[in-house]
């Protein structure tokens, strides 16, 4: 997986993305390689919730000719030199003209920053810090930003991988930043070869949903469209993002902290992993916000590995390649599948007969040298499930009871089940 992941890794890195155009629908013409999203196209001007879609925005080239006639920030060598969403111009103007629409970081002098105006009409570029100290103050230069902001739509894609319940199990993450590495790409990957994965395992019980849309815009547009319908769909959900960098594994807690999703994703990490960080919700992130903002407040948590804003790459052009980790990117695929493993067999159990203890020899269940019955150290995975089946009616409550990994109950959960020791709740509505 690592080889394919790093391989549509670079086929996405050199696309300029913004919130609408052309680079985005190229961006998902890549991705629909991986999984088939179906997309849809939200015109200008559309007023959702709160917002409206803005102008379709589609940038050719960019640049800056210094006095002595050298050629900087260039678009083509680098898509964050231009503030995303800048209007066009083409024109010769003074040092005192220009540097105000020059954007530099101090602090890191060797980055580029990345920054945006969707909302605002105006056009820039972005420098290392560095390279503003050499310009000159005297003579003119001559900006050129060759873009067009017109009537057009917004792009956002989903799909729905369905089970035999309508109760869904959503997976988002967001496409619209240009060439950034973990703060951009690694969400969509993720995301892309999780469903790959999901869709080879048969029988679903959920369904899954796959989200991807422009950063806050494109999901506002999405749950104007949908929020209502999936309201009571809903089950758990998850947002993806920087999730391809080396440090540790952060999840970030649903608004309403205590849900499903809460509980599946932390009982894995502790299960599974040894270092990690669980956090609460806050606000300042990613789609999370729009996902649990008020009147839907959908039971969805944030993964990834160092959290947006602290990792020091971020939102600039040192998160590059460099930053990413793809064996690391492809344990956070394998932790969401487990998820839906788990979220798989968690169906509400209760015990198969009224009273007693049942006798597990005379199914052949009891464990004998040399004989049948199943292996000793699932005995007390077999007899918890048959006796706390009563009172804790989730394999989930029993798995975090034992200590143990809800994956690993799976075969006895299955024994228990044929054997008619334990049966499935008819109602599966309240506490899965």
């Amino acid at each position: 997986m690592e080889k394919q992941l790093e391989q549509y890794f670079d086929a996405l890195w050199p696309i300029c993305r913004s919130i609408t155009g052309n680079g985005l629908r190229k961006s998902f013409e890549i991705l629909q390689e991986i999984i088939p999203f179906d997309l849809t196209e939200v015109p200008t001007a559309t007023s959702v919730l709160d917002w409206k879609i803005p102008k379709e925005w589609n940038i050719n080239d960019a640049y800056i000719i210094t006095p002595e006639g050298n050629k900087i920030a260039e678009f083509e060598k680098n898509n964050l030199h231009v503030i995303n969403y800048s209007m066009p111009v083409n024109k010769a103007m003074t040092w005192e003209e220009l540097e105000p629409h020059l954007h530099t970081l101090p602090n890191k002098p060797n980055a580029i920053p990345y920054l945006t105006s969707y909302y605002k009409e105006t056009w820039g570029f972005c420098l290392t810090h560095n390279e503003w100290l050499q310009l000159p103050k005297e003579g003119n230069y001559h900006v050129v930003i060759d873009t067009s902001l017109s009537d057009g739509a917004l792009t956002y894609g989903q799909y729905v991988l369905k089970g035999t319940s309508d109760e869904e199990i959503l997976f988002s993450s967001y496409l619209c930043h240009p060439s950034m590495a973990n703060n951009e790409l690694s969400g969509p990957l993720a995301l892309a070869f999780l469903y790959q994965e999901l869709s080879k395992i048969e029988n679903r019980f959920y369904t899954y949903r796959f989200v991807l849309a422009p950063e806050t815009i494109g999901i506002i547009a999405f749950l104007a469209q949908h929020g209502q319908s999936l309201k009571s769909k809903i089950k758990a959900g998850y947002v993806l993002t920087c999730c391809g960098d080396k440090g540790k594994i952060t999840y970030q807690k649903s608004k309403r902290t205590n849900t499903l999703a809460d509980e599946m994703m932390q009982h894995f990490l502790n299960t599974k992993y040894k270092n990690f960080t669980v956090r609460d919700f806050r606000v300042g992130g990613s789609d999370e916000r729009q996902y649990c903002s008020p009147g839907y407040n959908f039971p969805v948590g944030t993964i990834m590995r160092t959290p947006y804003k602290i990792y020091p790459e971020y939102h600039t052009s040192l998160d590059d390649k460099s930053v990413i980790d793809f064996t690391a990117l492809k344990e956070i695929v394998h932790l969401l599948l487990d998820v839906c493993k788990g979220f798989e067999m968690n169906h509400l159990i209760e015990p198969g007969q009224l009273y007693g203890e049942p006798m597990l020899g005379k199914r052949n269940l009891y464990p004998e040298k040399g004989g049948a019955g199943i292996m000793s150290e699932d005995l007390m995975f077999l007899l918890s499930m048959i006796t706390m089946s009563e009172i804790q009616h989730s394999p989930l409550e029993i798995a975090n009871r034992l200590e143990a990994n809800i994956l690993d109950l799976d075969k006895v959960l299955q024994i228990a089940l044929r054997e008619g020791l334990v049966k499935k709740m008819q109602s599966q509505k309240d506490g899965i």
